[in-house]
């Protein structure tokens, strides 16, 4: 079973917010089932001890922030908007490239996490096509799921293929067992990875909060049972994971950190 971070987390706003973040914050805890605290003038590290929470969800200009940790764990498109440039210039994008993604597909990323993926394949599907987040994570999914739906100020066709993600708080599994056989063009997985590039810390808020199970194999053979064309799977280019689970074919840069195992289903 999964931690369920819920348990020690609360609902909050800043400490200078309109009556729209406040509803937003109750809004939120009401949904999640956990608490609604006052923000009144404290310090989040004093609500923390308060309360005795690790996580601490604030409402603030139209959107939400997770304190963590690790950090702040908040939505931004980042590297999203890195890869639709590219992609508009011509560039290939590796992880479009594995999915062998077309206008009109529907894909399924059943880790959604920061949602750069899933917004990466929604631009690559197009206004016809259909993508789909999965989280595990609660408090993961608000942030994101809120971000994907309310972030304003970048490029009009980046902010279009996010309104068109969208996000359902499930476990992978659970999900894909109520889905009937080949309804979906691609499944998608971006699990925690096993030996985690930990150079990286702008994933340092996420890794406090993230579902950190590796995947099995029950999961990809319900992925298989569901994917019309393909299953992907990202992860490090020396992982041992891709033969574990069955991605005998691999994709991605020579030199790069990073491949995509695919199981080709047509």
């Amino acid at each position: 079973m999964q931690e369920n971070k819920n348990d020690a987390a609360i609902v909050t706003t800043a400490r200078k917010h309109s009556a729209d973040a406040e509803a937003l914050a109750r809004a939120t805890a009401e949904r999640l089932g956990i608490p609604y605290v006052d923000r009144r003038n404290d310090g989040l590290a004093a609500i923390k001890e308060k309360y005795g929470v690790d996580f601490v969800l604030i409402a603030k200009q139209g959107l939400l922030m997770l304190e963590t940790p690790g950090g702040e764990l908040f939505f931004h498109p980042n590297m999203a908007h890195l890869r639709l440039k590219n992609l508009r210039g011509g560039d290939p994008d590796r992880m479009v490239d594995a999915m062998e993604l077309k206008h009109g597909m529907s894909v399924l990323d059943c880790t959604l996490g920061f949602g750069a993926d899933a917004i990466v394949a929604s631009y690559a599907v197009g206004p016809e096509g259909r993508v789909t987040g999965i989280e595990s994570q609660s408090l993961i999914e608000a942030v994101v799921g809120r971000g994907l739906a309310h972030f304003n100020g970048d490029s009009p066709y980046i902010l279009e293929a996010m309104r068109r993600v969208k996000t359902v708080c499930d476990d992978a599994l659970h999900y894909l067992q109520g889905q009937a056989d080949d309804s979906v063009d691609v499944i998608y997985f971006d699990p925690m990875f096993r030996h985690p590039f930990m150079d990286s810390t702008s994933l340092d808020p996420l890794r406090t909060v993230a579902d950190k199970r590796a995947l099995n194999p029950e999961t990809v053979a319900e992925a298989c049972r569901v994917a019309r064309h393909r299953v992907v799977m990202k992860e490090s280019s020396r992982s041992e994971e891709f033969a574990r689970l069955g991605f005998i074919q691999t994709a991605g840069g020579k030199y790069s950190n990073v491949h995509y195992g695919v199981i080709a289903i047509d």
